[in-house]
């Protein structure tokens, strides 16, 4: 898994939405904030309003806000539709996953697995919120993933 500049963006946009509380902010607001170029940022945000995770008002006071709270909003969910699947090979994907020739002698197979189900793991534990509150919580639980494997 290989987070692009977009998702990075994406991600910054969203977390300087979460610290407005619910307020509109100004995409030229946002792109100074998270220093994204303002065309870029501006194909983010529309991305990010057809996946539903922003809304949108015109006029002088227009700009973007977050359609959910913050602690709704979670990470793996945001990474996946952004980027797709999580899995660092295919033939360790749940969601595109494909079959290797060499899968039934393969001893890589349970490291992008294991890779796969850890990051996962972290990213589907974290909200929005937990980044704005800076509450990563995710490591105790895999710690217990990585002893179940």
């Amino acid at each position: 898994m290989k987070v692009s500049s977009r998702g990075e963006y994406a991600l910054r946009a969203l977390l300087s939405l979460a610290q407005q509380n619910g307020a509109v902010l100004p995409i030229s607001a946002i792109a100074e904030k998270t220093l994204v170029p303002f065309s870029y940022l501006e194909q983010i945000m529309l991305q990010l309003k057809n996946l539903g995770y922003v809304k949108s008002r015109r006029g002088v006071k227009g700009g973007y806000a977050l359609r959910q709270s913050p602690s709704e909003i979670n990470i793996g969910d945001v990474i996946r539709r952004l980027e797709g699947p999580l899995a660092p090979m295919n033939c360790a994907s749940v969601t595109a996953y494909e079959q290797c020739p060499l899968e039934a002698e393969c001893m890589l197979k349970p490291l992008w697995t294991l890779v796969r189900d850890t990051v996962s793991f972290v990213l589907d534990q974290t909200t929005l919120d937990d980044l704005v509150k800076r509450n990563l919580k995710g490591i105790e639980g895999v710690k217990e993933l990585v002893k179940e494997s």
